[in-house]
């Protein structure tokens, strides 16, 4: 016999099922539905290959053109910054190389201007005239060798202090911010520029304030032989390369474009991605094509270093002062091209876990119940973000979007850019997304339970 409890409670999950299909039908004639659904419009075909081929054209050109761009960009800041200029090259009068070089053009200079043995001579010689004796004249013609040896050594005494000394490196760091417009000046081919470019692809600095300083020296040390050293009008080569001598317009082109080459340059890998049939494809292959551009860059760097100093002739310039000094022009642009590399990766990266690809899809899904269970486990224990965080997930794709371009504008804008400022700004992006997703608050609506089948029971 048939418990009457049992039959009641069959009935009523009977009316409860026929009030949840209802409910669906119900929710399922009135859900908005879309043209492609309803059949009034078509649906939208697929852009073309045409459109493979302009988004392929535009990432090569933009690709192409960074390291124009890298080397623009970091000709308008460092050479038209003086406080970045002084902090650049300041540190070479600190190189012994460079010391040594510079004392040696000194004394090379000072020793053309000046005969120290004849003029020792000639004082010795006006002695002797004064009416010395046989044996006294004897004597001091054997003191003009070691008397001119002795003022030659503590001539190159005291250059090689100077130059070794704190006084210099200001006189160096002063010469190089007055001189910061000579420059420019020299690019522009104005004749009393201190840096002379000259024709031949050659570049010097004038000997005239370091002399000058040098002869003060002198004369505070009482060397009175000092005063004679006359005003000096004379440039030492510091370079020299047949690729110098194009070296004014490309600094004039590089200044004027660095403003808006590298805007130009992302502006053509975005519209690459932007109107590619696949975008999130085109975004990868645009970071590679970047981070392949930027790989080039370095190696013509490497190259460059060699180049330079095999064309150099160490009668011109010592090998080594002439690497350092390609080095410290060439550092910043390597390390700008290192950061821009390691952004390039980062952001195939993401391309590639936000992509429509099967395992950064399982990783999402991981990571987003992941996320779900920790607020989960949250909320169970009194714990919750509230309307705040339900207002964060219907923000959530606009929030997602704004941390993007905040990370994108500190790596445009800050400079230099380096190594260190690219991984940190990735870290923080990555951390304020993990916030933004655990607090978030999702709300399910009833339509939506209904329509994944999901049983909604309304009990009075």
């Amino acid at each position: 016999m048939t418990d009457p409890a049992n039959v009641n409670l069959l009935r009523r999950i009977e009316e409860l099922e026929a009030e949840n299909g209802a409910l669906r039908e119900q929710y399922k004639a009135q859900r908005p539905t879309t043209p492609a659904e309803t059949g009034e419009f078509p649906r939208r075909k697929p852009r073309g290959w045409a459109w493979t081929f302009l988004a392929t054209v535009l990432i090569v050109l933009g690709a192409l053109l960074a390291p124009v761009a890298l080397v623009a960009s970091w000709s308008k800041v460092v050479l038209t910054d003086t406080d970045q200029f002084v902090a650049t090259y300041a540190p070479l009068a600190e190189d012994p190389q460079v010391q040594a070089y510079i004392a040696n053009e000194v004394l090379a200079e000072i020793n053309q201007r000046i005969d120290i043995p004849t003029l020792t001579a000639d004082v010795i010689d006006g002695i002797t005239e004064l009416g010395t004796g046989p044996r006294a004249t004897e004597a001091l013609e054997l003191l003009k060798g070691p008397a001119a040896s002795g003022v030659q050594s503590l001539l190159e005494n005291v250059v090689t202090r100077f130059v070794e000394s704190e006084a210099f490196a200001n006189v160096w760091a002063t010469a190089l911010r007055v001189s910061h417009t000579q420059l420019v000046r020299a690019m522009g081919a104005d004749p009393d520029a201190a840096l002379q470019l000259g024709d031949d692809g050659s570049i010097g600095i004038q000997l005239g304030p370091i002399i000058d300083a040098v002869k003060s020296a002198l004369i505070d040390r009482g060397i009175g032989l000092a005063n004679q050293i006359p005003e000096v009008d004379r440039t030492i080569v510091i370079a020299q390369s047949d690729a110098l001598a194009t070296a004014r317009l490309a600094y004039g082109l590089a200044v004027t474009a660095g403003a808006w080459l590298p805007w130009i340059a992302i502006l053509l890998l975005a519209l690459g991605v932007l109107v590619a049939r696949r975008r999130p494809i085109a975004l990868i292959w645009a970071a590679i094509a970047l981070a392949l551009s930027m790989a080039v860059t370095l190696a013509a760097l490497a190259a460059g270093s060699i180049a330079v100093i095999s064309a150099l002739s160490p009668s011109v310039l010592p090998a080594g002062v002439a690497g350092l000094l390609y080095e410290t022009v060439a550092g910043d642009i390597r390390n700008t091209a290192i950061a821009v590399l390691v952004l390039a990766l980062v952001v195939a990266l993401v391309g590639w876990l936000a992509g429509p690809f099967e395992i950064p899809r399982r990783l999402r899904g991981m990571a987003s119940e992941t996320a779900g269970a920790i607020r989960g486990a949250a909320e169970r224990r009194g714990i919750t973000t509230g309307r705040f965080g339900v207002w964060i997930y219907t923000h959530r794709t606009l929030l997602r979007a704004l941390i993007a371009v905040v990370a994108a504008l500190v790596v445009l804008f800050v400079r230099p850019v380096t190594v260190e400022l690219t991984l940190w700004t990735l870290v923080l992006a990555v951390l304020a997304l993990a916030v933004l997703e655990l607090v978030q608050r999702p709300v399910v609506t009833v339509p939506a339970a209904a329509e994944e089948g999901v049983p909604v029971v309304e009990v009075e």
